[in-house]
């Protein structure tokens, strides 16, 4: 069966990280997302805003985090995949910021990633689709970044995963990188002919699925074995809310706003035995504090659910 995992973000805090883990598993997750995204927020430096966090040392950043470290391993929990900061190019940014996101911010994402023993790291697509004038040009832009990126993660074992984005043009939610299977899937095959190593793969995000309309069980079909981590959680089909599974309905006879039925028969027709890691953080704070643990086992208990049809026999 499948492993349940969940984000850190709200739940293990650097005051005292073993406890956060420890309430994870508990929970009945065996594994966590680290939110290494939270130390350098897209908010910040989507304003030209950014603080010095990333500016410490290797040594400095590994001492830092070695509490996380600790307190997963006596949690019994692993980090199967954490988040680099994003974005990673800002489409009109500063040179000064774009060549700090890239020279320094990744590469020393990946040696956090590695310095955890996670075996995958996220990244976010660079936007650049309505600047370039075509989908090839942003992702021409994006191989270039992931270029620099792949010797590392070859040398490291890691495996850095692109995730279908969306895009907000004049108000309206369009589709955003990697929104296509088949491209992915080709692209993501190239490296790792070229590397010799798995240092590309795919972190499919249904909400962002839902709200750009993509078929769920085909986008899943067409990755195949190049899905590698998951981004689990939903929404009304207008905003990026991540919620949890099965919360959101088109009308009032409770028709499903997100395909989760295509969801797990996707999944299942991959044979899939990764990790069904959930991203409902803001969920965490939409709940009284004294309800935290109860909202994770929910939580958990929907992964449960999933990881039960996804390895049933039935179709």
């Amino acid at each position: 069966m499948v492993s349940i995992g969940v984000q850190t973000k709200n739940v293990v805090y650097d005051s005292d990280p073993k406890a956060g883990f420890k309430m994870l598993k508990s929970a009945g997750f065996s594994c966590a997302d680290f939110s290494l995204n939270s130390y350098l927020l897209n908010t910040s430096l989507y304003k030209s805003e950014r603080n010095d966090f990333f500016d410490r040392s290797d040594t400095e950043l590994e001492k830092f985090f070695l509490p996380h470290k600790k307190g997963a391993e006596s949690a019994g929990i692993t980090i199967h995949q954490m988040h680099m900061p994003y974005p990673n190019y800002i489409p009109g940014g500063k040179k000064e910021l774009n060549d700090y996101l890239w020279n320094i911010v990744a590469p020393k994402s990946m040696k956090i990633c590695a310095f955890f023993g996670c075996p995958n790291i996220v990244v976010h697509g660079f936007k650049l689709a309505h600047y370039y004038g075509s989908e090839a040009a942003e992702w021409e832009q994006m191989a270039g970044f992931l270029d620099f990126l792949a010797p590392l993660a070859r040398d490291m074992g890691i495996t850095i995963c692109m995730e279908n984005l969306y895009n907000s043009v004049g108000g309206h939610i369009v589709e955003g990188p990697c929104c296509s299977a088949k491209k992915a899937a080709e692209r993501i095959d190239r490296f790792n002919e070229r590397y010799h190593a798995e240092v590309l793969g795919f972190c499919f995000d249904v909400g962002h699925a839902n709200l750009v309309g993509i078929d769920i069980e085909d986008f899943l079909t067409t990755l195949g074995s190049r899905l590698k981590v998951l981004h689990i959680h939903d929404n009304d089909g207008v905003g990026d809310l991540h919620q949890i599974p099965f919360t959101f309905t088109k009308t009032r006879e409770n028709t499903v706003s997100t395909d989760w039925e295509g969801f797990v028969k996707g999944l299942k027709k991959i044979n899939f035995d990764q990790v069904l890691s959930f991203e409902t953080a803001p969920v965490l704070t939409a709940f009284p504090t004294e309800m935290k643990w109860k909202t994770l086992r929910f939580i958990a208990d929907i992964g449960k659910y999933f990881a039960e049809c996804i390895s049933s026999a039935g179709g």
